[in-house]
């Protein structure tokens, strides 16, 4: 009776992620507190003082966990809220793309900015800037359509590489599964997918767009923080390798170094503004991370993941990880992959990737699969989940061969 109530909060917290459209109820309020419901009822469960510390020991060990997701993601929110509130990014698209260019270049460029700038910024801020680049230009609906679908796989496809990039990349590799260089091998693949994607919706393309140059103000202290966040990134990668040393830590530090320098030439009002901006846009998207990870320790707990581990060990993994990549367009990708994690299969460093690379490029199949659609759907009128249909076909070729390289490359290399 008690696993079967716990359950059925789970399947509700998921029905809430998948109908949030539709309920229109914020899915990090309805998965923070069935999640919470759930510990609670654990504890009221328990019977005795010594099975009560045992349910608390875990769920300190799952608080642990999320702190850790937490705090990185916070450091990294910061950074990009900060470059996005002064222009900064505004900046660099400009200095990237000429004044006057053809449809079928343009296709392309947008396609590798994308790429690019979701490795180091999150899915939220890399999709919104790049459809924000695709109102500069005079395109057709037709050709802002497939622009948008392009940047949705895009920004999922970039997001893979890096663990600045992607919430399941940065999941899997906080549990210890791939190391910072082994991801990097994903750029190959994801880049090759998303250059064909470009190719296939150009085909037909003609014709030259042109864009109007937008004034920007920024000041020297900002062009210094740009540097410190992307050296943080470097280091973050550097310092692992070598030293072991978490991330989290070295983004830790990187955003103490951004206060420090910020703070020797901001007015206590600005640097308000930019925490206001933060708790505005991307505090949602915490306490939803929040609220899955204790469900999917909830979970782990009653041992219900252990169903998980059978059905996925059914078939070759190579082959599980493919359709949970594609399950990821109907099911969100986060408690998909931390279910995974907590069932802990045992896969090899090759394997790992592929899922790697499945659960994070999956969701662009359908537009409701990924934050990235479902930001592209609100923000471009032409762009509908019935339209987006008509794209699945070149959407599941291109996923489909960035998986197959992803096994060929790691195997070559890792194998």
């Amino acid at each position: 009776m008690l696993h079967t109530f716990l359950i059925s909060l789970a399947v509700l917290a998921l029905l809430s992620i998948v109908l949030e459209e539709v309920t229109h109820i914020n899915k990090a309020k309805t998965t923070l507190f069935l999640g919470c419901i759930a510990w609670i009822t654990l504890f009221i469960a328990s019977g005795s003082p010594e099975k009560s510390k045992l349910v608390g020991e875990e769920l300190n060990e799952n608080l642990l966990e999320i702190a850790t997701l937490w705090l990185f993601l916070m450091s990294t929110m910061t950074f990009v809220a900060y470059l996005n509130a002064k222009g900064m990014i505004q900046v660099l698209v400009q200095k990237i793309f000429p004044q006057q260019v053809s449809v079928r270049m343009l296709m392309l460029q947008v396609g590798m900015f994308a790429l690019v700038l979701s490795t180091f910024c999150d899915n939220v801020t890399a999709t919104l800037v790049s459809l924000g680049l695709l109102t500069t230009f005079n395109l057709d609906n037709q050709m802002r359509r497939r622009m948008a679908v392009l940047i949705i796989f895009a920004v999922n496809s970039g997001g893979v590489a890096l663990i600045t990039g992607d919430v399941t990349t940065l999941m899997i590799f906080l549990a210890g599964k791939v190391h910072i260089s082994e991801l990097l091998v994903l750029f190959i693949p994801a880049g090759i997918s998303v250059g064909l994607l470009a190719v296939l919706f150009s085909l037909k393309a003609e014709g030259h767009v042109s864009t109007t140059p937008i004034a920007q103000s920024y000041n020297t202290v900002d062009i210094v923080i740009g540097v410190i966040f992307f050296a943080t990134i470097i280091l973050t990668m550097v310092l692992n390798v070598l030293f072991g040393i978490p991330p989290v830590l070295t983004f830790l530090f990187g955003l103490s170094v951004m206060f420090l320098v910020g703070r020797t030439s901001k007015s206590k009002t600005e640097e308000l503004q930019v925490l206001e901006y933060i708790r505005q846009v991307e505090f949602d998207t915490l306490l939803f991370f929040l609220g899955i990870l204790l469900l999917v320790g909830m979970l782990k707990e009653i041992g219900t993941l252990n169903l998980l581990t059978d059905v996925y060990g059914m078939y070759n993994p190579s082959i599980s990880n493919f359709f949970t990549g594609v399950g990821s367009a109907l099911l969100d990708n986060v408690p998909l992959t931390a279910a995974l994690l907590k069932a802990d299969p045992v896969l090899t460093t090759v394997q790992w990737l592929g899922l790697t690379y499945a659960v994070g490029v999956g969701g662009s199949l359908l537009i409701i699969g990924s934050a990235s659609g479902i930001i592209a759907m609100s923000k471009v009128e032409e762009l509908t989940f019935v339209s987006y249909l008509k794209y699945v076909p070149a959407l599941l070729l291109c996923y489909s061969l960035g998986y197959v390289l992803t096994l060929f490359l790691a195997n070559h290399i890792h194998g």
